[in-house]
């Protein structure tokens, strides 16, 4: 079977409107190649974004944290702006990735950045590659052809209003948890962690949003999602470089990159109607792809050449 799939309409019984929009993608083998071929694009711009930005970040007094002194700080530092630049550019390919491809495949394929650190990591800090960085490189390129290859086609609907509000309601309260707690909990080194992946999930689902309500000239909901992805990713920052100031790259880059990938695909469900009829194999090289990711994902990320390099030791 072919990766790419043709695409068809859904019964009319089945069309959603406003506010349940239809996405229907009508395209060709190379819609679905541009779209793949956008998110690693996207994937590396935010990692290489994240790497620049958080050499600054450490340099920071650890007082700022959460503060929005901190951004004050960071944003007077022409690399953190940089880096900031790389992430902007890097949110408008990842809106054109998930225009032409299915958010089950756009959302693994933004892990492949990870590939990006690891080779900058072993070249500019000198660290070898053993044999967990070769375990993990097989299983982010095998996870992500395998989701590539048993992908349904790209006709996704939006859940129901409440449905979509309650999901970001979830999220958002979570994010924002280190914000809302006080004292020594608000600056917990796993909830920190956990709170940034969240919050740049909760920006990869209204990206997603986003780029279908644009498709489609809807407007006024594009402007709303394009707030809380703008919103939400200003917060994921500025929670994740005070969790890098209070914990181990080691432990901080995993587990963020694991949360902000595989939350939305587990809350997809609940924000988007996709056609699942549609995929390979009753959908195990789609699961097996996103296990085989997650693993490799984790396995990169906790590499020494990775994780210093995502927590800013490459002046060190």
């Amino acid at each position: 079977m072919s990766v790419f799939h043709h695409h068809h309409a859904i019964p009319s019984h089945d069309r959603l409107h406003f506010p349940l929009h239809l996405h229907v993608h009508h395209g060709s083998h190379l819609d679905f190649a541009l779209g793949l071929t956008a998110a690693l694009v996207a994937s590396a711009l935010f990692n290489g974004g994240v790497a620049l930005q958080a050499l600054d970040a450490r340099e920071a007094p650890a007082d700022q944290g959460l503060k929005l002194a901190l951004l004050g700080r960071l944003l007077q530092r022409r690399r953190w702006l940089i880096g900031g630049a790389l992430g902007v550019v890097g949110f408008g390919v990842q809106l054109l990735a998930l225009a032409n491809a299915p958010f089950v495949v756009v959302q693994p394929a933004l892990a492949a950045g990870l590939l990006l650190l690891l080779a900058l990591g072993v070249k500019v800090l000198g660290e070898s590659v053993g044999r967990a960085e070769v375990i993990g490189v097989l299983g982010i390129t095998m996870g992500i052809g395998l989701v590539a290859y048993g992908a349904p086609e790209r006709a996704e609907a939006h859940r129901s209003p409440a449905a979509v509000t309650a999901v970001f309601i979830l999220l958002g309260l979570a994010s924002a948890l280190p914000f809302l707690l006080r004292g020594r909990r608000a600056k917990s080194a796993m909830l920190l962690i956990v709170a940034s992946g969240l919050a740049f999930g909760l920006g990869n689902i209204a990206s997603k949003l986003l780029s279908d309500d644009a498709s489609s000239r809807t407007w006024l909901p594009a402007v709303i999602w394009l707030v809380v992805a703008v919103g939400s990713g200003v917060a994921a920052v500025l929670i994740q470089m005070t969790a890098l100031q209070q914990a181990d790259a080691t432990k901080v880059v995993p587990i963020s990159f694991a949360v902000q990938t595989f939350v939305p695909i587990l809350l997809e469900p609940f924000f988007l109607r996709e056609s699942w009829r549609t995929v390979a194999g009753l959908g195990l090289p789609v699961f097996a792809g996103l296990a085989l990711s997650l693993v490799g994902m984790i396995a990169v990320a906790r590499s020494q050449a990775v994780s210093r390099l995502a927590a800013g030791e490459a002046a060190s």
